[in-house]
């Protein structure tokens, strides 16, 4: 048996020591061996996913046909939906539970910006002004007039305040049948449109043909049109943003922008040592692994733990409210799992989607937790990781070491420790449908194979 891999820490994140963690998913005492009575995730919010991808098309729509058809690319094909998945889900979970909570219930059903769902398209500004012309969206939208006439708009009729009423009891509780804003959903169709920006662009960085083996958009449109679509979506994503009219959720969904481009950056930093040769000490081992963990936050983890805090943001849960931490804390930890067996599976796959041996990672040049895991164990991986795997065989050599190692075991058992740390924040919830089918998530996350 091995020794504890993980140091965990009273914040509820932890960073990993250089010992495995002894744990499966067949013998873990923490096993879930409830999870069979668990609900499925998906099945419990199907009809709301699936009302996500159909609108996400119009909200993208574009007089460029050009555009129209790359900006929608990626959503007109098969996806996990994790990200939206995890938005509704705990919308469901604490909706009714916030301060706040009757004042975003009365604001759903009003006609005005952050409201009901007719009014979440309506722009803040004059149509004519924006020039956002959107032909799936017409009445709200405007071609773009080479002549702009100086006038004074009318001014917009004054909206109640909300009644007093709305705050008489103190008491708060899960709403029941477990519901869902318009401002939730728009914020699901959100974070998807980042996360799908981050792909058009990542492909090009990458200079990857293929995504889940189909046709990237680099390779389909040129690489110009995939950083211009990317772009696009972007400028697609603010606009709703902005509409949905809290300060708080815009912050927090725009320093995920900012974070997936410094991951990126972080990702192409070198593995710094000064005996690339040596066996790495424990400063070495635990710098290389603070750059890999910290990328994988940024790059996968960071949307879905401030995706998840911005829905609760919207219930209505505010500063003090222990809801908002649990949804970030959740998040981060099964975002981090998520991205961790990525990086195993990478090494399972007998081939990758370009018909080669599995470890696409390394053709592209990055040590992931089994290549950094097999380091402390072969030192001749240190010079393949500092030259990125990028002489002739090296990639083949670097794949042997791995398999040689017990480095795709030690990080499947840390894959195994995060999404742990996930299910057991949501202890803090009360029980429902939605807490269930997010512990249910955890345990999808581990065991999937694709």
């Amino acid at each position: 048996m091995r020794g504890c891999a993980l140091k965990f820490r009273r914040n509820l994140y932890f960073q990993p020591c250089r010992r495995a963690l002894s744990i499966s998913s067949a013998s873990s005492p923490n096993t879930h061996d409830h999870s069979r009575s668990l609900p499925d995730p998906f099945a419990l919010v199907a009809p709301e996913l699936s009302q996500i991808r159909k609108d996400l098309v119009r909200l993208l729509g574009s007089a460029h046909p050009g555009l129209d058809e790359i900006a929608s690319y990626y959503f007109l094909r098969p996806s996990k939906q994790l990200r939206p998945l995890l938005i509704l889900l705990f919308s469901q979970a604490t909706n009714g539970l916030g301060r706040d909570w009757p004042l975003k219930q009365w604001m759903s059903e009003q006609p005005r910006p952050g409201g009901c769902l007719e009014n979440l398209d309506e722009p803040l500004s004059r149509a004519n002004i924006l020039n956002d012309w959107n032909p799936n969206i017409k009445d709200k939208t405007t071609l773009y007039d080479p002549e702009f006439t100086f006038s004074l708009p009318q001014t917009p009729k004054e909206l109640p305040p909300p009644p007093l009423s709305i705050f008489s009891s103190l008491e708060r509780e899960l709403t029941s049948p477990l519901s869902i804003l318009p401002t939730q959903m728009r914020l699901a169709q959100i974070v998807e449109m980042v996360h799908a920006a981050s792909l058009l662009h990542d492909d090009v960085i990458d200079e990857s043909p293929l995504r889940r083996g189909s046709t990237s958009a680099p390779e389909a449109f040129g690489k110009k049109f995939a950083v211009l679509g990317g772009n696009f979506v972007l400028g697609r994503a603010s606009v709703a943003l902005a509409r949905l009219g809290d300060p708080e959720v815009v912050q927090l969904i725009a320093s995920i922008i900012a974070n997936l481009v410094e991951g990126e950056i972080l990702q192409m930093q070198d593995v710094e040592a000064d005996d690339i040769l040596a066996v790495p000490s424990s400063q070495i081992a635990k710098n290389a692994w603070t750059m890999y963990l910290q990328k994988t936050y940024m790059k996968t983890a960071s949307l879905m733990a401030k995706g998840a805090r911005s829905a609760v943001v919207l219930g209505g849960c505010m500063d003090g409210e222990t809801y908002k931490e649990v949804a970030y804390a959740y998040g981060r930890n099964l975002g981090i799992a998520f991205q961790l067996v990525d990086d195993v599976l990478d090494y399972e796959a007998v081939e990758d989607t370009l018909g080669k041996p599995g470890g696409a990672d390394l053709q592209l040049g990055l040590a992931t937790g089994p290549a950094l895991y097999a380091w402390e164990e072969h030192p001749e991986m240190g010079p393949l990781i500092e030259r990125k795997f990028g002489e002739v065989g090296d990639v083949e050599f670097a794949r042997d070491l791995v398999r040689k190692s017990a480095g795709v075991e030690r990080t499947r058992a840390l894959a195994i420790a995060y999404a742990e740390q996930a299910r057991d924040v949501l202890q803090a919830l009360p029980e429902s449908e939605a807490r269930a089918a997010l512990e249910a998530l955890t345990e999808r996350v581990i065991k999937r194979k694709s």
